[in-house]
């Protein structure tokens, strides 16, 4: 995908945020929260009802970037999670590769990068937070322009882009969650990444899964640093209805 640079890229970044959303972090970098999760999985329903009272924190987005990721170990359970995917689950096994445990479960929470329970931990934001470096992504049109400003050097960067969907809906028939009416909020309905070159990025937004009717959708947006799952830096919000 080709990349803006120079004089060009400035003369779009400033249309495209004349005419697009922008989400903005500072240097400090703002944890991206993510949930492992499965609708065949019983202990799953309250970890997704907590996450998703927090549209209601208002320090979403501002302290941190909640994402939900399906994972498919538990479709045979006799539910095939339609919102799973295989490298969503192949995400969480990085996650533990990367903590030398090699043991994924669900309800599965990580906070910038590391193995979190939010109940005994909170969302209070850390007073020894690094800098990550300013992320800012405008979003226009399903396209989506992302420039990084890093605080350190790295040959490789990556950004993601995840397209999250809340209010959406389902019955489940079978498996552990048999009987049960599901919300989901935060849910991924797409997720794509690309390079950074130069610090800078052009994207578009991941498309909806089939059938998915969100009431409502958001973006999450975050760098990491070569083929390290944990993110350095993240941003994100709600995305105007279109």
């Amino acid at each position: 995908m080709k990349a803006f640079n120079g004089a060009v890229l400035v003369a779009v970044s400033l249309a495209s945020a004349a005419l697009g959303q922008v989400f903005q972090s500072g240097e400090r970098a703002v944890p991206l929260v993510e949930l492992f999760t499965s609708e065949g999985c019983s202990s799953c329903p309250p970890a997704e009802q907590w996450v998703g009272e927090l549209r209601h924190d208002p320090a979403l987005w501002r302290n941190f970037v909640p994402v939900v990721w399906h994972v498919n170990y538990w479709d045979r359970l006799g539910w095939p999670d339609r919102f799973a995917h295989r490298s969503y689950t192949d995400r969480q096994y990085a996650y533990a590769k990367a903590w030398a445990s090699g043991r994924v479960y669900t309800p599965g929470f990580v906070r910038a990068g590391v193995e979190w329970r939010p109940r005994t931990e909170g969302l209070k934001p850390s007073e020894r937070a690094m800098a990550g470096g300013e992320l800012i992504a405008t979003v226009k049109d399903e396209a989506v322009l992302v420039e990084f400003k890093a605080t350190s050097s790295e040959s490789t960067r990556w950004v993601h882009v995840a397209r999250l969907g809340g209010g959406i809906v389902s019955d489940v028939r079978q498996g552990e969650n048999r009987g049960k009416q599901l919300t989901h909020e935060f849910l991924v309905l797409g997720w794509t990444r690309v390079a950074l070159r130069q610090g800078r990025a052009e994207l578009r937004l991941p498309e909806r899964w089939a059938g998915a009717d969100p009431i409502r959708e958001a973006v999450a947006i975050w760098v990491s640093e070569g083929e390290a799952p944990a993110p350095i830096q993240a941003t994100g919000g709600w995305l105007d209805c279109r």
